[in-house]
């Protein structure tokens, strides 16, 4: 479908290209981006009549200026048409490319993890009607009848996914209740995959939100995480994909998210596979497929904690071992951060040391306890990490994941007392509030793991 030429005709400056897709034109005109709705009606949306795309015109506008106020500026009439008017930005700085260019870092997505969830802490709560159990097995199962129609031979495999859906929405069915009831289904940007962000300024910004259908962008907030995680892996970017969902669970909390991620996940890439065969591209299609299939047979879920002073390199070590990792199946429990959030503090706040008591500390563990079960039982792998200076505490963590029947390791990071002080005085924007003085009480404390304890 051609665009207008009295569209064309009506820009402030001529258009140096248009980029097309099936439901819109983007006109790229100087500093400008005018993005024009075609007259089109498809099964998830109607743009048939100019009243119509005009009221979507304002709907794009009011969405997406809550993520990027300074890249939506207006709609505005191009011969008795609607567009949305937008800052025109350079399309190399878009998430999909800078990946691609190996420059997507994991301080890009842990600013991003920051303001998504200060988003959605604010965001509307979807009304009643969206985001039921109902709704959502019938938006997973719709994909699977367009795309046994349109990939007839991948069908042993769509079978198989057909089946896991059925059975993970059965199994998950009172968590999608529970979270919905919670308040965690909200109006969100209903789109996030790496195409829809980009760097303004150094700084992650969403943008191109879903405006024509409320069904998808009224979901849980793990369904929206879900999307950029699934690109992430798509990109063959697993480690990121990591470092997204912890700084994620840093700043949100919701471990609860775990329940039904992986559900969320395996949906993402059906309707990624659904687009890509609507599209004809059945190698892409096939692709998602492969994806969605290993994401329903994760490894068995292990639990591992840390050990050792302050300073003495467990952060990192967990870090390292989250960016190291070959797909998406663990997670890490803070306890600096989990100390913070049982004293309503933010991760990053000052307590002035008050919330380091042996009373604090004992629940602060009791905490971390309950949260690794939570997580080993929604089949994820959890890292906690935290000082486990005393046999106690590491024999109370043995015990969780013997009755769980999962594997069980200790890391413990040996570093000369120096390096411990030097390390803690370098510290800049972390969690952990521990001084030198703090490390010298810890040794003095401190019960290393004998041989017994690390088999």
């Amino acid at each position: 479908m051609n665009i207008p030429r009295e569209i064309l005709a009506a820009l402030p400056v001529p258009a140096e290209a248009c980029r097309e897709t099936h439901i819109s034109w983007v006109l790229l005109a100087g500093p400008h981006a005018y993005k024009v709705k075609k007259p089109v009606t498809l099964p998830f949306l109607d743009y048939a009549t100019v009243e119509q795309r005009r009221f979507f015109c304002h709907e794009e506008l009011r969405l997406n200026r809550r993520f990027a106020p300074d890249l939506y500026l207006d709609v505005v009439e191009l011969a008795g048409e609607p567009a949305v008017k937008m800052r025109r930005f350079d399309e190399a700085l878009r998430l999909d490319h800078v990946s691609s260019q190996g420059d997507l870092t994991g301080a890009h997505l842990a600013q991003l993890a920051r303001d998504l969830v200060a988003f959605q802490a604010q965001a509307a709560v979807a009304a009643p009607e969206f985001g039921t159990p109902g709704i959502i097995r019938a938006d997973a199962l719709e994909n699977f009848d367009e795309l046994e129609r349109l990939l007839p031979v991948e069908a042993p495999l769509l079978t198989r996914l057909r089946a896991w859906t059925e059975a993970e929405w059965q199994r998950r069915s009172r968590d999608f209740a529970r979270r919905r009831a919670a308040g965690s289904v909200r109006e969100g940007h209903g789109d996030l995959h790496l195409g829809n962000l980009v760097l303004l300024e150094g700084r992650v910004v969403p943008f191109d939100g879903i405006e024509f259908s409320a069904d998808f962008r009224c979901i849980d907030v793990a369904s929206e995480i879900a999307f950029t995680l699934l690109d992430l892996l798509d990109h063959g970017r697993p480690g990121l994909a990591h470092w997204l969902l912890d700084a994620w669970l840093t700043w949100s909390g919701d471990f609860d998210a775990l329940t039904v991620l992986r559900f969320y996940l395996v949906y993402r890439a059906m309707v990624r596979a659904k687009v890509a065969a609507l599209q004809e591209r059945a190698p892409e299609a096939a692709g998602y497929l492969a994806l969605a299939s290993r994401l329903t047979t994760p490894p068995a879920p292990t639990l591992t904690i840390t050990c050792g002073p302050s300073g003495c390199g467990k952060t990192h070590e967990t870090s390292r071992r989250l960016a190291s990792a070959d797909f998406l199946h663990s997670v890490r429990v803070r306890s600096d951060v989990e100390r913070k959030r049982l004293h309503d503090l933010a991760p990053d706040a000052d307590s002035g040391g008050a919330i380091y008591t042996p009373e604090a500390t004992a629940r602060t563990y009791a905490r971390l306890a309950e949260l690794a079960e939570a997580i080993l039982r929604a089949g994820w792998s959890v890292i906690v990490d935290a000082a486990f200076l005393k046999r106690a505490e590491r024999a109370a963590f043995r015990s969780v994941a013997h009755r769980l029947g999962v594997a069980f390791e200790i890391l413990a990071p040996q570093v000369p007392r120096e390096e411990l002080a030097r390390r803690i005085l370098a510290r800049r924007n972390d969690a952990s509030e521990a001084t030198v003085e703090v490390m010298e009480q810890q040794l003095q404390w401190f019960e290393p793991p004998d041989q017994d304890e690390k088999v």
